[in-house]
């Protein structure tokens, strides 16, 4: 009976997409003919010969879209990995429809169409995948369209992923049941999941329950029973995914991709990559020529007021750690009296540091002193947004005391931060700091970047941890 209903909802969403095929096309037509967007020059093309296209075109896509995978179960990925994969098939299968009229073609058809009718396809394919996924977590919230599973491993990892297959009933997946190596413990129950058998039982299991997905997962020290578990599923035709147990090692936005038909998975690496790199820098480059130009007056003024105040330079540079543990000068306005460190040596500025000349301690207060440091960015050793930069000399304690701190070295260091903005700079705790630097870079979007720059701006830049 699941086979029925989900070949009848793969048939259902078929003929969906061929609906929305049909309308993009027919818009697309409307549009470049009627509606004036762009001259017609060469006069209106007859709409019978797109009509005849489109009866070729409804199994081209039907088959690209299978060929992509679109219309198998997509229980528990993510609407972003949909979209993606749309827009990958709408545009192969739109690069075959143009070559296909442009070799064996009787009649000119217009590239504009195909344009607009590429966009206004995947618009409205995504749209009714939308729509439709709702649907479906609607009827399965309501305890229809279910699958069955069984769930290899009773140990952390399989409670964890039990919890949240109860937890998200929109996904349909009923587990039946926990299957372990320890006979010991069968007929139990582990967070409410009983456990129903063996590896050796596994086969019968997915017979008796009519389970479709088994879920592999294995506690890392016993991934060499996964042979064993395989050989007992045999050629059973059900779905099987294995959970590495591999969490604890997940250090920065691991995620798992694919080399050659290998699957790789990453364990730590840095969000920054293809377009990403492009789009940050663009914005910090952009971002820090308006932020020099507007302020020049102001560090004009302040240069002019540190050379009249105090004896020594303008500009103090001080070594920082940035991108991946590379060293570099951060330039500042000097805000200290010269040779200030040649008694403590290198010390944490605290509350009414004697050290600080009289101007510097506004500067420090109101943040003033770090506007230098938008030539580093321009330089590429800063961004905008990203983890404050700390001296190599602290950084070797701290990575001796405080877990995962060199991570934080994975972003590009930057002038303001999501721990500047949430409260906490200067002398606070450094634990917290590194807690919201990760989580910054875990979660790192260009919408994330411009909330930092705005919440910057909106919160000012006078901290009472600045000094």
């Amino acid at each position: 009976m699941l086979k029925k209903h989900s070949k009848f909802f793969e048939s259902l969403l078929l003929l969906a997409d061929w609906c929305a095929l049909s309308v993009s096309w027919i818009t697309a037509y409307y549009l470049r003919c009627y509606a004036e967007i762009i001259p017609v020059y060469k006069g209106i093309p007859p709409l019978k010969n797109y009509i005849i296209l489109l009866i070729f075109m409804i199994p081209l896509w039907g088959i690209v879209f299978k060929t992509f995978g679109l219309y198998r179960p997509r229980r528990v990925s993510t609407k972003l990995s949909e979209i993606i994969d749309i827009v990958k098939a709408s545009t192969f299968a739109t690069l075959i429809l143009i070559s296909l009229t442009f070799l064996f073609r009787q009649d000119e058809f217009s590239r504009v169409i195909f344009l607009f009718f590429w966009i206004i396809s995947i618009v409205f394919l995504c749209f009714i995948r939308v729509i439709f996924r709702k649907f479906l977590r609607f009827i399965r919230h309501k305890g229809f369209n279910q699958r069955y599973a069984l769930v290899v491993g009773t140990e952390k990892l399989g409670q964890e992923l039990t919890g949240k297959l109860r937890k998200h009933l929109e996904l349909g997946i009923q587990v039946a049941g926990f299957v372990s190596d320890d006979a010991s413990i069968i007929g139990k129950k582990i967070s409410g999941i009983e456990v129903i058998g063996k590896f050796s039982d596994i086969r019968d299991l997915i017979t008796r329950h009519n389970i479709d997905i088994v879920f592999i997962t294995l506690p890392f020290h016993s991934h060499y029973q996964l042979k064993e578990v395989l050989e007992h599923i045999g050629d059973e035709m059900v779905t099987i995914m294995v959970l590495p147990d591999l969490f604890d090692f997940v250090t920065l936005r691991g995620n798992v991709s694919e080399f050659e038909g290998m699957p790789l998975i990453s364990l730590r690496d840095t969000p920054l990559y293809g377009w990403s790199v492009i789009l940050k820098r663009t914005l910090d480059v952009v971002f820090a020529i308006i932020v020099l130009v507007v302020a020049a007056p102001i560090m004009l003024t302040i240069a002019i007021v540190i050379k009249l105040t105090s004896e020594g330079p303008v500009f103090y540079k001080q070594e920082r750690m940035g991108l991946d543990g590379r060293l570099f000068n951060l330039l500042k306005f000097r805000t200290m009296c010269i040779n200030a460190e040649e008694q403590t040596g290198p010390v944490w500025t605290k509350k009414n540091d004697p050290r600080c000349t009289k101007i510097g301690k506004f500067l420090r207060m109101a943040s003033l002193d770090e506007l230098p440091q938008f030539f580093n960015v321009l330089w590429g050793d800063m961004s905008i947004v990203g983890p404050r930069p700390e001296r190599p000399v602290f950084i070797k304690n701290f990575r001796n005391t405080t877990p995962k701190y060199m991570l934080r070295h994975k972003m590009k260091a930057g002038i303001t931060g999501w721990a500047q903005v949430c409260g906490f700079r200067g002398n606070t705790s450094l634990e917290k700091r590194i807690k919201y630097d990760l989580y910054y870079i875990e979660h790192w979007s260009m919408k994330f970047d411009l909330k930092i720059i705005w919440l910057t701006l909106w919160r000012g830049f006078i901290n009472k941890h600045a000094y």
